[in-house]
């Protein structure tokens, strides 16, 4: 199965984004990252982040650190530069982009899981690892791992204040157990200014992997891996939020 860009939410939709997940809702989770990296031995001072969507980490996250940002959505891209007008923005595929430099970090946050096959995430990794400087970090934080993998629903949304709104359904499953894709679908109710709601579906096809799988292509990308807990935000009635973290240092 090729990599996959849903084609609604990051391009017809895209400008539902700020309402669908707004900046605010990252605070807790950037600052965790942040605390990552400043533990990391070789200080940190420029990031490129692969896959930065609307840039809701880096408006956080540029305070401490210098963001380069790339995006295979060129509308995702125009969202992301109104939050981030300082920031540079390039627009590019992760698994086969090349800068002219490196960074101290790379960072890619639940966009690696559109990556759908071994293949591909092979090619991302290799992508991590020429952009990183030699002792540098790679900072990967995909949704699930094939052994926390849990199927779920989800909702949420919220309102601007010209009378646009969005709700939606997120649900979680998981249609063979034996590939490396599990499948989210979404459904947006989505109100306009002038009180009409319409309805829309969007299917998102999503890679899973084991832990096995991705110290592996890490490794042979050239970076020595670890699998990291992170907590994040506040706790919930099933306990504090988790994070899986897949981080290597460039050898």
């Amino acid at each position: 199965m090729p990599y996959l860009l849903p084609p609604k939410l990051y391009n017809d939709l895209a400008h539902w984004w700020p309402l669908l997940s707004p900046v605010e809702d990252y605070r807790d989770e950037a600052r965790s990252y942040h605390q990552l990296f400043s533990r990391h031995p070789r200080p940190i001072r420029t990031v490129l982040e692969l896959g930065c969507g609307g840039g809701n980490n880096a408006y956080f996250l540029k305070q401490y650190y210098e963001m380069t940002l790339v995006d295979v959505s060129p509308r995702m891209l125009a969202v992301c530069a109104a939050t981030n007008p300082e920031c540079t923005l390039v627009h590019g595929d992760m698994r086969h982009v090349r800068l002219e430099q490196q960074f101290d970090a790379v960072f890619v946050h639940d966009a690696v899981s559109y990556i759908a096959t071994e293949e591909d995430l092979r090619l991302m990794a290799e992508t991590a690892a020429h952009h990183c400087v030699r002792g540098g970090l790679v900072f990967m934080a995909p949704d699930f791992l094939r052994e926390s993998f849990r199927e779920g629903v989800d909702h949420g949304g919220s309102d601007d204040n010209q009378g646009r709104g969005i709700r939606f359904l997120e649900w979680t499953w998981d249609p063979d157990p034996d590939d490396t894709t599990y499948t989210v679908d979404f459904a947006y109710l989505l109100k306009q200014a002038d009180g009409t709601v319409h309805a829309e579906h969007d299917r998102h096809i999503m890679g899973l992997f084991s832990r096995h799988v991705w110290l592996s292509v890490l490794e042979d990308a050239g970076f020595a891996p670890l699998i990291e807990q992170l907590v994040s935000g506040e706790d919930t009635c099933d306990g504090p939020t988790v994070m899986h973290a897949v981080t290597g240092t460039r050898t």
